[in-house]
């Protein structure tokens, strides 16, 4: 069940807050005037949420080359690196 939270606590009970998001790694749901208005999360929690969607944009991105045939097979990959990073 998601944390919610008033507006004011942000000013008033904000180590309480700050306290609960590193605790758990989940946003606590800020309203203003009823209406749901900021998420806060910890950094980390940001972080890994951030690396979810970054993943997952790169693993959308190689079945997007697999779908239009723009692949290389992997010895031609690990050439490629080898290339690379070779000083």
């Amino acid at each position: 069940m998601p944390t919610i939270r008033p507006s004011a606590d942000l000013r008033n009970k904000y180590n309480e807050i700050s306290e609960f998001c590193h605790r758990y790694p989940e946003p606590v749901f800020i309203t203003r005037n009823g209406i749901g208005d900021l998420a806060v999360m910890s950094i980390e929690t940001y972080e890994l949420l951030a690396g979810k969607g970054e993943l997952s944009k790169k693993i959308e991105e190689g079945l997007d080359d697999l779908r239009s045939g723009d692949k290389l097979d992997a010895a031609q990959v690990f050439t490629s690196l080898k290339n690379k990073f070779q000083t």
